[in-house]
C-alpha cells in the first residue's frame, strides 16, 4: 500500500555501513516481498469498505540502473496503469469489497529486482550551465506548487532568494541550498511527514522532510525537482517492528529499509539525485549529496517510485485519522533478500537442477533399456526356427 511506504521512511534511522566496491561491474539480484493485512476487530462497530487505493500496489520502476518484475501476487490483477506521478501501478482483485467486524484480508506480492552498476557524470561548478538553459517544459512540469511543495509560501520564497543571492549557475544554486539545509536542519524522525514550512520552522526532519524542503526551494527558483523513494537491502540489520497511529498501523522490516531523496535537474547533466541523510563520507563537501548519494553508490538501493504531484503528506495524515477514527488496523511486513543476478526463472531452474538431473538420468536409463530390449527382440525374430525351437522338423518337399 502506497501511503504506508511514506510512514516507513521514518523507520530506518541507523543505516548500516556498506563496503564500497569501486568500479563494480556485476549485476546484483534481489527479491522484495511485501505482505499486508487489513483487519476489522471483532469488537468493531463499523464496516470497512475497501477502496481501490487499498488494493493498489506500485510496480517499482525500470530504467538504466535496474529492471524489476512482479513475480507473484495473491490475487489477480484488475488493471495496470500509470498514476498521476508517472509511476506504474496495478490494482489487485480482492475476493471481497468490505470487512465486517471480525474479518480481515491479506495479500502478498513479490518482486525480483536486477540492480546494475551505477555511475554519475563528472559534475563540477565550472561546467554547470544556468537556470536559463533548463528547458521550459521541464520548468512548467516540475516547478509547480502542487503536492507538498509550498512554492507560494512567502517565508520559503524569501529563504530561497536569500540563500542564493541572484546566483544563476544551476549546480552552484543547488550547492548553496544543500549547504543551508546541512547547517540548519537536524535529522529527526516524525510519525507522519512534514510540510516544508514545518521543517523550516522546527529546523528538524528526516530524509524525506529535508528533501521536501530542498525541492520546494528549488521549485521557487524554477529549478525542476521532485522526490524519489526507494528501498535498501540491509542484511545485517535486525528485524524491526514499529507501531504508528496509536497502534493502528504495525510495520515489520526484515533486511530492508526505506529511504527518500530529491531529484533535481541541472544542465548539462540532466537529472541528479540529492541525498541529505545517507551520504558516503558525509556532507563536508555539499556536492557529496549528489556525487556520493546512496542511490548512486549502492546497488542495494532499488528505486521504487517518484512523487511529482501528489500531496502525500496530507494523504498520510488523512489515512492515519481514518484508521484511528474507525478502529481499523493494518499490519505490513517487508522483506528483502539477495539472489543470483539472473532472472527468477533461471534461479528456479538452478534450485531444481539436482532433481532435473535425477529425472534425466532415469529417463536416459529407461530409453537405453528399451532400445536394448528392442534389439534383442529383433535379433530373435531373424534367427532360424531350428535354433529357436529344438523340436523343429523341416517339412519335406512334396
Amino acid at each position: 500500500m502506497v501511503t504506508v511506504i511514506f510512514i516507513l521512511l521514518s523507520a530506518t534511522i541507523a543505516f548500516q555501513s556498506f563496503i564500497i566496491v569501486e568500479g563494480e561491474t556485476q549485476d546484483r539480484g534481489f527479491v522484495i516481498k511485501t505482505t499486508v493485512i487489513y483487519s476489522n476487530p471483532s469488537n468493531g462497530t463499523r464496516i470497512w469498505n475497501l477502496t481501490e487505493e487499498d488494493r493498489t500496489i506500485n510496480l517499482f520502476m525500470n530504467n538504466a540502473w535496474q529492471t524489476v518484475q512482479l513475480m507473484n501476487h495473491s490475487y489477480g490483477l484488475e488493471t495496470t496503469t500509470i498514476d498521476e506521478d508517472g509511476n506504474p501501478i496495478t490494482v489487485l482483485c480482492f475476493p471481497k469489497s468490505e470487512l465486517q467486524p471480525g474479518e480481515n484480508i491479506n495479500y502478498t506480492v513479490t518482486y525480483h529486482a536486477l540492480s546494475k552498476p551505477r555511475s554519475l557524470p563528472n559534475i563540477n561548478e565550472e561546467g554547470s550551465e544556468t537556470r536559463e538553459d533548463i528547458p521550459k517544459d521541464l520548468k512548467d512540469r516540475y516547478s509547480g506548487a502542487e503536492g507538498p511543495w509550498l512554492v507560494n509560501n512567502s517565508k520559503l520564497q524569501d529563504l530561497a532568494r536569500n540563500i542564493t543571492k541572484g546566483e544563476t549557475k544551476g549546480l552552484t544554486i543547488v550547492k548553496k541550498l544543500i549547504t543551508w539545509i546541512r547547517d540548519n536542519v537536524t535529522y529527526k524522525t516524525h510519525e507522519t511527514p512534514l510540510y516544508p514550512n514545518q521543517t523550516y520552522t522546527e529546523r528538524e526532519g528526516d530524509c524525506d522532510d529535508q528533501a521536501i524542503l530542498f525541492i520546494t526551494l528549488c521549485r521557487i527558483l524554477r529549478i525542476p525537482s521532485y522526490l524519489q523513494i526507494g528501498c535498501i537491502y540491509m542484511p545485517t540489520t535486525p528485524l524491526t517492528q514499529n507501531k504508528y497511529w496509536d497502534g493502528h498501523l504495525t510495520t515489520c522490516l526484515k533486511q530492508i529499509g526505506w529511504h527518500g531523496w530529491a531529484m533535481v535537474y541541472v544542465p548539462p547533466w540532466g537529472w541528479l539525485p540529492v541525498d541529505f541523510t545517507y551520504v558516503i563520507g558525509g556532507l563536508g563537501d555539499p556536492l557529496n549529496a549528489i556525487k556520493r548519494a546512496a542511490v548512486v553508490h549502492f546497488q542495494e538501493v532499488i528505486q521504487y517510485m517518484n512523487v511529482t504531484r501528489t500531496d502525500y503528506v496530507a494523504s498520510s495524515r488523512t489515512y492515519g485519522d481514518f484508521l484511528k477514527n474507525n478502529d481499523f488496523y493494518i499490519h505490513t511486513q517487508d522483506e528483502m533478500t539477495q539472489t543470483l543476478p539472473e532472472n527468477p526463472l533461471g534461479n528456479i531452474i538452478e534450485k531444481l537442477f539436482p532433481w532435473i538431473l535425477v529425472y534425466a538420468t532415469v529417463v536416459v536409463a529407461v530409453v537405453i533399456a528399451g532400445i536394448f530390449m528392442y534389439i534383442r527382440k529383433k535379433k530373435k525374430l531373424k534367427e532360424p526356427e531350428s535354433k529357436l525351437n529344438p523340436n523343429y522338423k523341416p517339412i519335406a518337399n512334396p
